[in-house]
């Protein structure tokens, strides 16, 4: 249903060998439009991605995606999911286009119509019959959401895509995500930098060494953190 959020956790928390790596993390992303998740490298972004789509198991609490419960529901969520968590890994030798094939072939078969819209979509056709251990970083990274998008998802969730695109790259990425939520899909968009999440999100999460520090329109984020410093500064 449309009004179900498009993701949902409670109380989530994630403990590696005695260390709480995700803390007590409660946050309701709503469907429709692009959402943020920042954080400086290491704050726990992809760890919290990893749980919030029963990837790994949480120590505490639960999560939900487009409304199914997770771990225990999980293939028949990420059915209506593309996800790129982490950096996207490929078969080196295979072409770009021969590994959206083997990916296609586990899912259902309109996956593999959906190569060719796919790679035109990231602007990879014309290096799709190049070996992927020829691209370099930017071009993985539109790979990987070309693979995002062969099971025409619902969710789209894009771990730091800006990674390894030069300028044009980041532009065009904006571009992509704009669309995909033109088209009513929901985007959740993992950044380093606010900065680089509010070109497209309207909302977003602050993480910070595995805890929600700010949440919010983005704006009021911004004008609280700018009001914090300047606070400290008199």
């Amino acid at each position: 249903m449309r009004d179900t959020p498009a993701l949902q956790a409670s109380g989530l928390t994630k403990k590696f060998r005695g260390r709480t790596v995700i803390d007590n993390v409660s946050l309701t992303i709503p469907r429709g439009g692009a959402f943020g998740l920042a954080g400086a490298e290491g704050a726990g972004k992809t760890t919290l991605i990893r749980l919030l789509l029963g990837l790994i198991p949480a120590s505490f609490g639960s999560s939900r995606v487009l409304g199914i419960s997770v771990p225990a529901q999980r293939g028949l969520a990420l059915g209506k999911v593309g996800a790129m968590v982490g950096e996207p890994r490929f078969h080196r030798y295979l072409t770009g286009r021969e590994n959206l094939r083997v990916l296609a072939a586990a899912r259902e078969p309109g996956a593999d119509g959906r190569i060719e819209p796919s790679l035109e979509r990231v602007g990879l056709r014309e290096r799709a019959d190049d070996r992927v251990a020829t691209y370099p970083a930017g071009l993985r990274q539109r790979l990987g959401v070309a693979a995002c998008l062969l099971g025409d998802p619902e969710l789209l969730i894009l771990d730091e895509p800006a990674h390894g695109l030069d300028w044009a790259g980041i532009l065009q990425l904006r571009q992509l995500v704009r669309s995909f939520t033109g088209e009513g899909r929901t985007v959740v968009l993992s950044a380093r930098l606010l900065d680089e999440a509010g070109h497209t999100c309207a909302a977003a999460a602050v993480l910070d060494r595995g805890r929600i520090v700010a949440q919010g329109p983005i704006s009021e984020i911004v004008c609280a953190a700018r009001a914090s410093a300047a606070g400290r500064a008199a």
